[in-house]
């Protein structure tokens, strides 16, 4: 029997009943972070919206609200729009769809939950990648009516790539193919088809109707033939495992502390293992040592920090330490490198060429930082293919060219220090999304990588001489070169007609082909040094995730 009749008269219950999210994270140890993806329409929202209602996770408020939104903006009829719990912008409810994403906590008695609903639209992928970039694990939603689509891979090998390796099959919809068996059976054929070379570790799979809640918190009398949990009791059970963090302690420096004379501590938040007062730590990337003699926070002293704690250390001797910098425990101290290989998803809406160059952000500092594409992911096969540019939401293994040694260690033993994002040095958007793979050599594939390198050699003579070794590294690849060029002479060709004269014309094209590229270099190198908030590994909106 439907569970949709019943909804309505069910919101007098629910308002009355005692609600069961309003006990805080820390009274269940046991959180998961998962996240809702797959194509569009396929019901993420519908079914967080079920997941929230049948876990009793709704506030009266809220229950009143989404009785009026249901029939202002819903798409069930009179029945409730479970999806509209989720999808709470203007925009989304006008269209129907997710475009951001949307964090909703809720708790049973048996375990605390933190999900993610992302967006299934392909124009929207870099949400759905930052939803996935802290989640544990990924329900896949299908609809049983399509099949596979392309976003259903592309979503697949994203968060593979982003390290979550449990995944929950969704088969949605079921109601509308009469809970037919061999439809089940034939898209999970499909599905382990797709998934047999993305590393995950478990793959479930659930026949459902998020609409009226078959198989999502209680067994479906629809489904005799499936013999497996419901998708709740699924969550509720299952053990995890996500990105691994091992080694020494490793602090990225967000800020130095100089609150007076006496004191100067360097702020920041342990992205790995445990520090003890007295350990040696390692400032990278300059190499100078000292010992942790305080470690101070917001509820005072610590003899111990562990990961994911915010702290301030103060060192027994005064070195050179700045934001940007990291400092690190143990006898396994990272090796700063100017060269990283890394996966690229590509967020941008112009396309990238390979040698462009941008500011990268990883931890808590900037760099320069040039690409260049090694092979392109074919989505639909997962196939490497040679490339020389990448289009928005592709995906591509490249080499990260830096101006300046950084930290960074694979993404497999760090988010924060395997993560970073790319920025365009002009219009500050966030373009595409990084995870390092190797750290490796300054010698290592650099013939190749300075043969894929379309650069002008005018600007890096004149950088060297007026701003000596670092100023030659101010290479511009051809689409920044031809617009260069082009803005010039217009230029050049405007002053000539004010004043008559082609050689102050000639003159000032000459100074504006050479200073433009280097004030440009000088302006981003001094944004870099300004302290923006704190951020995750995919984020620059000061929101850690």
């Amino acid at each position: 029997m439907s569970l949709v009749a019943p909804l309505q008269a069910d919101v007098t219950a629910v308002i009355n009943a005692d609600a069961r999210v309003s006990a805080a994270p820390a009274q269940h140890p046991d959180l998961l972070r998962f996240i809702t993806c797959g194509s569009v329409d396929d019901g993420k929202s519908t079914l967080i919206g079920r997941l929230l209602y049948d876990s009793k996770s709704i506030f009266e408020d809220q229950m009143e609200a989404l009785d009026k939104d249901s029939r202002k903006f819903g798409t069930q009829g009179a029945e409730l729009d479970l999806a509209l719990l989720v999808d709470g912008l203007a925009a989304e409810r006008e269209q129907g769809i997710t475009i951001d994403v949307a964090y909703r906590y809720f708790a049973t008695p048996r375990r605390a939950f933190i999900v993610a609903d992302t967006p299934g639209h392909e124009q929207y992928t870099r949400n759905m990648a930052t939803g996935a970039s802290t989640a544990e694990l990924a329900i896949i939603l299908i609809d049983a009516r399509k099949g596979i689509l392309p976003q259903t891979r592309r979503h697949s090998f994203i968060v593979s790539m982003l390290g979550v390796r449990h995944i929950a099959v969704a088969i949605n919809k079921m109601d509308l193919v009469g809970f037919d068996k061999a439809v089940f059976d034939q898209i999970s054929d499909d599905y382990r088809a797709l998934a047999e070379n993305l590393g995950f570790e478990s793959i479930k799979f659930f026949p459902l109707s998020a609409r009226d809640g078959d198989n999502v918190a209680a067994p479906s009398a629809q489904t005799p033939w499936f013999q497996g949990p419901p998708l709740l009791t699924y969550l509720e059970t299952v053990t995890v495992t996500s990105v691994s963090s091992v080694g020494g302690a490793l602090l990225p420096v967000q800020w130095v502390s100089r609150p007076n004379l006496d004191f100067r501590g360097f702020a920041g938040t342990l992205v790995r293992g445990t520090l003890n007062v007295g350990d040696t730590i390692t400032a990278l990337p300059r190499g100078s040592k000292s010992k942790v003699t305080r470690i101070v926070t917001a509820d005072g002293n610590l003899a111990e920090a562990s990961e994911g704690q915010a702290i301030t250390l103060t060192l027994a001797d005064e070195i050179d330490v700045s934001r940007g910098d990291v400092l690190v425990s143990g006898s396994d101290v990272p090796v700063p490198a100017r060269r990283l290989a890394a996966h690229l998803l590509w967020t941008g809406d112009r396309p990238l060429a390979s040698g462009a160059a941008y500011i990268l952000k990883l931890g808590t500092t900037l760099a320069d930082a040039r690409i260049v594409i090694e092979n392109a992911v074919d989505i639909h096969s997962y196939a490497a293919q040679p490339a020389t540019t990448l289009d928005m939401n592709g995906i591509a293994t490249a080499q990260v060219i830096l101006d300046r040694p950084l930290v960074a260690v694979p993404y497999r033993d760090n988010r924060d220090l395997g993560g970073f994002i790319l920025i365009d040095r002009f219009t500050n958007e966030t373009i595409a999304f990084g995870l390092v793979d190797s750290v490796l050599d300054d010698t290592e594939h650099s013939a190749t990588a300075a043969a894929a390198i379309p650069s002008t050699r005018l600007v890096d003579r004149a950088g060297s001489f007026l701003l000596g070794r670092r100023g030659a590294q101010l290479e511009v690849p051809h689409q920044e070169w031809a617009l260069l060029i082009l803005t010039t002479l217009v230029s050049a060709l405007v002053v000539w007609a004010l004043t008559g004269s082609g050689l102050l014309a000639a003159v000032f094209g000459v100074a504006d082909l050479i200073l433009r590229p280097l004030v440009t270099s000088v302006w981003t190198r001094f944004a870099r040094r300004q302290p923006p908030a704190d951020t995750g590994p995919f984020h620059d909106d000061g929101a850690d995730i």
